[in-house]
């Protein structure tokens, strides 16, 4: 197809964009690319430029736009049947709580949809626990969770959020959370009462820039909250599924957690899946009419999402991220080094990236990114998040590498 002339596809391109700030809630402020196609780590846009994707949809899209394993399950669910509600069962339901309990390690799953939905469940678990199995008094559950998180942007979530953007105007707010300085174990020790039911954290927080904890930090909450009979429940909604070089962020120090919190990877960016994993101890608290979701546990969504587990039981995507996560922190490691940024985190195919005032604000630089072909988003005013698909080529990786020196004049 011969491509339009440029004066036209700019002009579809700001077409799109004055429709969409029409007809459309402003409550995101995205790059001014609009996407037509997409395929492994590319994207093209309606005027036929070609971007590289280094955000992979937050962790959403960490095995690719267009996998093809991925669509060839969903088209072969799509000639079957997508739908039943859980008011029936569906073919595809025992396998995907299996597998995916197994992957984790753990013995039950409670499917949802979005990371929000699962977090939501998870805080209701927790809750649920602390009366029926711990002893809490009702109404008195409280669950401990660190500042700077981000676990979604429903009304009980942001009553825990310490970010004004996603807190303000939102109240009043869900009583029964206690926030403490991400990595601070003694504050987590003191906050802890009789009356605490859950830990909740991030294993690295990605919103907050991609903060990774101190080392010992997640052992020694999982040593806290075993001792003092509290949930420790880890959302690796972003962190895991293969993007920090495991499956999962907490096995960096060996942790397993009693609540794996998953979303994003695990519908392969093709439908939204997630799931609380943990124990029949804690889950096995549930009784039918309790808590449910139309959607949670559809058999598209399961079709795709057992695709995912039988990627990520071979181990390569995580090898992978492990193997490129490597050369991108040590290549981002160099222009700190140099100055060009002021500090670098991560972990795996994932890194937060401070950009030096001097050189703009994350926002400035995620645009001048765009203008060379290379996609990123910036959080928080000075921070450009690098998390590209696990399927990347080196070779891809480090061409979007070499924009970002040009951009910092590196």
């Amino acid at each position: 197809m011969t491509p339009p002339p440029a004066e036209d596809a700019r002009a579809a391109t700001e077409s799109y964009i004055s429709s969409s700030d029409a007809h459309s809630a402003h409550n995101y402020h995205p790059l001014p690319v609009v996407v037509a196609t997409a395929d492994g780590a590319w994207m093209t846009d309606v005027e036929g430029r070609r971007y590289l994707d280094m955000l992979a949809g937050y962790s959403a899209l960490n095995f690719g736009h267009g996998n093809r394993r991925l669509i060839e399950a969903a088209k072969a669910q799509l000639e079957r049947v997508t739908l039943t509600s859980r008011a029936f069962h569906h073919d595809r339901f025992a396998d995907f709580c299996t597998e995916l309990a197994e992957l984790c390690g753990m013995e039950m799953v409670l499917p949802m949809n979005t990371g929000a939905e699962a977090v939501e469940t998870a805080v209701k678990t927790a809750r649920k626990w602390g009366y029926r199995v711990k002893g809490v008094p009702d109404g008195r559950a409280r669950i401990v969770v660190a500042s700077d998180n981000f676990h979604g942007r429903t009304t009980t979530i942001v009553s825990f959020s310490t970010d004004p953007e996603a807190r303000a105007d939102f109240g009043p707010y869900t009583p029964g959370f206690d926030i403490v300085p991400y990595g601070d174990l003694a504050a987590l020790r003191d906050a802890v009462t009789e009356d605490t039911v859950a830990v909740l954290l991030e294993p690295i927080q990605g919103e907050a820039g991609v903060l990774v904890p101190p080392p010992g930090y997640l052992t020694g909450v999982r040593e806290l909250t075993r001792e003092r009979n509290v949930l420790f429940m880890a959302d690796e909604i972003q962190s895991g599924l293969g993007r920090t070089g495991r499956t999962f962020a907490c096995e960096h120090e060996g942790v397993v957690p009693d609540v794996y919190v998953l979303g994003k990877a695990l519908g392969g960016g093709v439908v939204p899946v997630s799931a609380v994993v943990s124990s029949e101890e804690v889950l096995g608290v549930f009784r039918p009419g309790e808590h449910g979701s139309t959607f949670g546990g559809n058999p598209l969504a399961c079709a795709v999402a057992l695709e995912v587990i039988a990627m990520l039981r071979t181990g390569e995507f995580q090898k992978r991220a492990a193997e490129l996560g490597d050369h991108l922190h040590a290549e981002l490691g160099l222009l700190a080094g140099a100055g060009k940024v002021a500090q670098v985190r991560g972990r795996g195919l994932w890194a937060g990236v401070d950009i030096d005032p001097s050189h703009g604000t994350g926002r400035e630089i995620s645009e001048k990114l765009m203008d060379r072909g290379v996609l990123v988003k910036d959080t928080h005013g000075s921070t450009i998040r690098i998390a590209p698909p696990l399927v990347i080529s080196k070779e891809d990786l480090d061409w979007g590498l070499d924009q970002l020196r040009a951009v910092l004049g590196a």
